[in-house]
């Protein structure tokens, strides 16, 4: 291996690991594509775009099999995981998984504004259109409108993913509540 490639590797694993220490909640973001076939990925790199119009942004990496199902459908949906979402996660996230096998057994419908498969027992789940796909390395960044949320499970805590593993959210201290500051920008 050159020491170009091999420079370039060191950097990727510096970034990874810099990544790693900016915790991210957990989804499952899926589409259902024109011939009706459905696939679902999981993911991390979700987050809110705006309040007005709603937009949402999912990166989702060209080697994936969501890339041109997701593309070709022009929408998509994200359920945010719970901690009882780990094994799901697990399956979604392995290259060439299965996606109607790893979601055997697990309570989920279409969604009605996109036809992909939302997760019944999911914290929230988000109904998007496409406004945008930029190209963003060996991802694409896709903006999506929101055409409907739902909260199936407020209350329940979520699947967090930090230093390369799940985790949980520590509690704030005993007689402490966290601070609602709103940090949208």
């Amino acid at each position: 291996m050159d020491t170009a490639r091999e420079a370039d590797l060191v950097r990727q694993r510096a970034f990874r690991d810099a990544m790693g220490l900016f915790p991210t909640g957990v989804t499952l973001v899926s589409a259902r594509g024109p011939d009706g076939e459905d696939q679902a990925i999981t993911a991390n790199s979700v987050t809110s775009v705006s309040l007005g119009p709603l937009l949402l942004l999912v990166c989702v990496e060209h080697a994936s099999r969501l890339h041109h199902v997701v593309l070709a459908a022009g929408r998509f949906a994200v359920s945010v995981l719970g901690l009882d979402g780990e094994p799901l996660s697990r399956k979604l996230a392995l290259r060439g998984h299965d996606t109607e096998g790893a979601l055997a057994g697990v309570p989920h419908h279409r969604g009605p504004h996109t036809g992909a498969l939302v997760l019944d027992d999911a914290l929230a789940t988000f109904e998007c259109v496409i406004t945008a796909a930029h190209p963003g390395g060996d991802h694409s960044v896709l903006i999506g409108e929101v055409l409907a949320v739902e909260m199936p499970r407020p209350e329940a805590e979520p699947l967090v993913w930090h230093r390369a593993r799940y985790t949980a959210l520590a509690a704030p201290p005993d007689g402490e509540d966290a601070d609602a500051t709103d940090l949208t920008g």
